[in-house]
Parts: C-alpha cells; structure tokens; sequence
C-alpha cells in the first residue's frame, strides 16, 4: 500500500469514528465531534506507525465528549 493509498483508507476510517461518535453522542453537534476528532488527530501527526491512529482518535474523543458532557464544557 502507497502512502496515498494509506492516507485515504486512514481517512475513511477516521470519517467512520466520527459517525460511530455522533452515534454514541447524539446530543452533541456533528460539527463539535468533527473538531474533537480533528484535533485528537493532530496529536498524531508525524508518527511513524499509523495502523493505530482511528482508534487511539476515537478513544480520545470519547473521552474529551464524555468529559464535557459531565462538566457542561462545549468544547
């Protein structure tokens, strides 16, 4: 697989978190999972290994939206 290739299918199932998320939180904004999601992705950015990366993404933004459901921070 290319890095092209590796790119679109972490794509993918980056877009799949965040459906499964929206999912999970359906009284949070779609646009507010997408930015969550997004910035747990940028914590990533420049590792090497990228097989890893949806899921570490979506268990860190099911954290951050279980944690401002409990303390009323939107974001």
């Amino acid at each position: 697989m290319d890095n092209v290739e590796r790119q679109d299918h972490e794509d993918q199932a980056v877009s799949k978190v965040v459906d499964r998320l929206a999912e999970k939180f359906p009284d949070r904004p779609r646009s507010l999972i997408e930015d969550v999601v997004t910035e747990q992705r940028h914590l990533l950015d420049g590792k090497p290994i990228r097989d890893y990366v949806p899921v570490l993404i979506e268990h860190g933004a099911k954290a951050r939206l279980r944690q401002s459901a409990t303390t009323g921070v939107s974001h």
